[in-house]
């Protein structure tokens, strides 16, 4: 854990970067009393606190939709951009390649991602921004009265709706085959386990997809509904516990660790996911497998959550073009003008 300070004169502590925990939230919630994505909320702000990140070096993005109103509710002091319904990945692409410097996160669902966004979701999967990446899902439209989503499970039942008659999305399944370098799955209901895997995301360079089942209490909350809270306590299949250490930290592992394997993916910046696996010999590394324990999972109706897949081994958008470290606007007319010398090079070059 991130060690906290005494801040002089008050009581709220103080993180490494000399911040509260209230410099990280938002606006209040205008969202339905106990929606899950409010607790997705209260993790970011979290795991940014106990992570040191300034507010100003992240900038937050959305699109359309319930989840889509989140980054109202947390960090205020961030710029952020609430852009057309499943237009995010773009408009984060965008931002994020004009300054590299910064660590974009962009809120989604499962409608404004799976159904008319599906398109740039996969675009944004294989230049593999900087990005995270979160679908607070649902499997309804909340926003406009509850119909399916294109992850509502096939032959769900809703009282306006009837019968929803078509195979659902699996967006970590889609993530995996579209090449992204970072895909996990998480459960509203499990906050440690949503911190952890925020943390984790936060800290991988390149897009990390973190696909969070997030109940609707209002338009999809029967027991039997494969978005629900109560079923998602019942069906829960964490592939491991999971803790994040800090870079240059040293690595205490707990003793309830002491059992089972234990795995340790390193990060780019130094920092490692720990991992005890649940199941013997699940590897987060291996493409392969997670494409096999998915299928798996939603054959059996499993909820499978966890680090699904990790790679660092991939350039990040801004590394293939090789961008300067400041922001693009900032550059002056002396960073952007070629020397003199090698207008001549060019020039001979061509005559």
């Amino acid at each position: 854990m991130t060690e906290t300070l005494p801040m002089a004169g008050a009581s709220a502590p103080v993180n490494l970067a000399g911040l509260t925990k209230n410099d990280y939230r938002g606006a209040p919630s205008t969202l339905c009393q106990g929606c899950g994505h409010n607790s997705i909320s209260n993790q970011i702000i979290s795991a940014l606190f106990e992570m040191n990140v300034a507010p100003e070096d992240v900038m937050k993005f959305s699109g359309i939709g319930c989840s889509s109103k989140s980054p109202t509710y947390f960090l205020n002091r961030t710029f952020g951009f609430n852009s057309l319904h499943g237009r995010m990945p773009s408009i984060a692409t965008g931002a994020l390649f004009a300054n590299a410097h910064m660590k974009g996160i962009g809120v989604s669902g499962d409608g404004d991602t799976a159904s008319i966004g599906m398109g740039q979701f996969k675009h944004v999967m294989r230049r593999n921004a900087n990005l995270v990446y979160i679908i607070e899902n649902n499997g309804v439209y909340g926003l406009t009265k509850g119909q399916f989503s294109a992850t509502a499970e096939k032959g769900l039942h809703l009282k306006k709706q009837g019968e929803n008659p078509y195979m659902p999305v699996d967006i970590c399944l889609e993530a995996l085959v579209s090449n992204a370098t970072f895909v996990a799955r998480s459960f509203a209901g499990n906050p440690k386990q949503v911190k952890e895997l925020l943390k984790a995301s936060l800290a991988h360079e390149g897009i990390a997809v973190l696909d969070i089942i997030s109940p609707c209490v209002t338009f999809n909350n029967q027991e039997n509904a494969f978005h629900s809270y109560a079923w998602g306590k019942d069906h829960e299949e964490p592939l491991h516990e999971i803790s994040y250490i800090a870079p240059r930290n040293e690595i205490i592992l707990e003793r309830e660790m002491e059992e089972g394997e234990i795995r340790e993916v390193a990060l780019h910046d130094g920092s490692f996911v720990v991992l005890k696996n649940l199941e013997k010999g699940y590897d987060p590394a291996n493409r392969f497998e997670a494409l096999r324990i998915m299928e798996e999972a939603q054959r059996n109706n499993w909820l499978i959550t966890g680090l699904i897949y990790v790679d660092t081994s991939k350039p990040t958008l801004t590394t293939v073009y090789n961008l300067v470290e400041g922001p693009l606007n900032q550059l002056t007319e002396a960073d952007l003008r070629p020397a003199y010398s090698m207008m001549d090079k060019v020039n001979a070059l061509m005559f």
